[in-house]
């Protein structure tokens, strides 16, 4: 699933539809492409904006609903969180103090 995280955030158009996600939340598929268009000079197709959303979605960063006849597109930042609690998170079982020598140095 990480792999799916890395792989979104690698393209900057999507890059900035999770950007356009984060100003206001729950866009419909017109709404994102105009908003490229107008804030990034972005004059991608609607199949091409479907395209990026479709990786962001199967990252599990943008989840869909339908309200009648609109599909709204929602951020969801909890794998951004996982995956930043990987590394910013010190296992307690693990000392991180400097003044320790290094486990390896003393073989």
């Amino acid at each position: 699933m990480e792999e799916d995280v890395f792989k979104a955030l690698a393209d900057p158009t999507r890059r900035r539809i999770l950007d356009g996600l984060v100003e206001r939340d729950g866009q419909t598929l017109f709404e994102i492409c105009s908003r490229l268009l107008t804030r990034h000079g972005l004059g991608l197709s609607r199949q091409a904006i479907s395209q990026h959303l479709a990786v962001l979605e199967s990252a599990g960063l943008v989840h869909t609903r339908r309200q009648g006849r609109y599909k709204y597109h929602d951020l969801d930042a909890a794998p951004l969180e996982r995956i930043m609690t990987r590394w910013l998170k010190p296992d307690a079982t693990e000392s991180t103090h400097e003044d320790q020598p290094d486990e390896r140095l003393r073989r």
